[in-house]
C-alpha cells in the first residue's frame, strides 16, 4: 500500500521505524568516534581519512536505494505479468464459449452473450476492487441490471462474477451443451482469473516495510542535509546548487519506488488498467463478431 503520510512525518516516526534498537549501537559507534578523536588530538598517529566521508556514505546508501527501487519495481513488474495473462485468459475463455457450446435454441445464444460478458466484467470489477472504488457504468454495461444492483451488496464483486461464470459453465455440461473435457479445460481457465485476483491482492496488501521506508527516509535527509558541509569549502556559492540537483536524484529514486510499488492506482507511472480493460471490451467484441459470422455447422 501506497505510503499515505507526509514525506517528513513518515521520516520522523518513532512507531514502527528501527530507531529503539538501533539507538544503542549507533550511540556505541559514537563512543568510538570520541576515541577516535582522542587519539587524533593527543598523538601522532594519521587517523585522519577523508576520502572514507564520501565513498561509504554513498555505497551504503545506494544500496539501500537499489534495494527499494528493485523491491518496487518486483512488485509492479508482477503486477503487469497478472494482468497480461488475464487478458490472454480473458481470450482463450471467451473463444472457447464461443465456439464449444452448442447453441439448441434461440435462447441459448443470448445466454452464451451474457456469460461472455462476464470475462470483461470480471476484469473491471477487479480493477475496481483493488483501487477501492465503488461500481461503475463501465461495469454496469457488461453485466444485467439484476447482477448490477446483487453485486452492490458482494465485499468481493470479481468473486461472485466468477460464481456466475461457473455456474454458467456447468449449467450448459448438465444440459450436455459442453462435454466435461472442454469443461475442464474452461474450469482451468476461470480458476486462473480468481489465482490472478488473488496474486493482485497480495502485492496490494504486502506493503514495504514500514521499518525500511522509515529508515531510508531518515538516511536520506541526514545525508542531504550534510551535503553543504562536506562541499561548502571547496564549492563557495554553487554549493546550493550542487546540493540540490544531488538531492533531487537521491530523492527522485525514492520516490519512484514509492510510486510503482502500488501498481494498481491512477498515477502516471501505475499500470494503465483502463487501457488493458478496454482492450479485453473489444477483444471480446471482435469475437462476437466473428462467431455470429461463422457457420454453426462448420463450428
Amino acid at each position: 500500500m501506497r505510503e499515505k503520510e507526509g514525506w517528513f512525518r513518515v521520516a520522523m516516526r518513532w512507531k514502527g521505524s528501527v530507531i529503539p534498537e538501533v539507538l544503542p549501537r549507533s550511540l556505541l559507534c559514537g563512543l568510538f568516534g570520541v576515541f577516535i578523536y582522542i587519539i587524533h588530538i593527543s598523538t601522532n598517529l594519521k587517523v585522519s581519512l577523508p576520502i572514507l566521508g564520501s565513498i561509504i556514505p554513498n555505497i551504503v546508501l545506494g544500496l539501500l536505494l537499489v534495494f527499494r527501487t528493485n523491491t518496487a519495481y518486483e512488485r509492479f513488474w508482477e503486477g503487469r505479468k497478472a494482468w497480461g495473462a488475464l487478458v490472454n485468459i480473458v481470450r482463450n475463455l471467451s473463444r472457447q464459449i464461443l465456439v464449444a457450446i452448442a447453441e439448441l435454441e434461440p435462447i441459448d445464444r443470448a445466454a452464451k452473450l451474457a456469460a461472455v460478458k462476464l470475462l470483461p466484467a470480471f476484469a473491471i470489477a477487479l480493477k475496481l476492487h483493488l483501487r477501492s472504488e465503488s461500481l461503475n457504468a463501465e461495469l454496469e454495461a457488461n453485466l444485467s441490471p439484476e447482477q448490477f444492483q446483487y453485486l452492490h451488496n458482494m465485499n468481493h464483486p470479481p468473486l461472485q462474477i466468477a460464481f456466475w461464470i461457473s455456474s454458467y459453465l456447468q449449467n450448459q455440461s448438465q444440459q450436455a451443451k459442453l462435454d466435461r473435457y472442454q469443461l475442464s479445460d474452461m474450469s482451468q481457465l476461470l480458476n486462473q482469473m480468481v489465482d490472478i485476483a488473488g496474486i493482485c491482492e497480495r502485492i496490494l496488501k504486502t506493503p514495504i516495510p514500514l521499518a525500511y521506508s522509515i529508515h531510508l527516509k531518515q538516511l536520506l535527509m541526514i545525508y542531504c542535509l550534510s551535503l553543504p558541509f562536506q562541499m561548502v569549502e571547496q564549492l563557495q556559492w554553487m554549493t546550493g546548487a550542487i546540493v540540490a540537483l544531488i538531492s533531487f536524484t537521491l530523492l527522485g529514486i525514492e520516490e519512484i519506488g514509492i510510486q510503482i510499488e502500488d501498481p494498481f492506482g491512477h498515477d502516471a507511472n501505475d499500470l494503465p488498467l483502463n487501457n488493458i480493460c478496454d482492450v479485453m471490451l473489444r477483444n471480446i467484441e471482435d469475437l462476437i463478431v466473428i462467431s455470429a459470422d461463422q457457420d454453426p455447422q462448420s463450428a
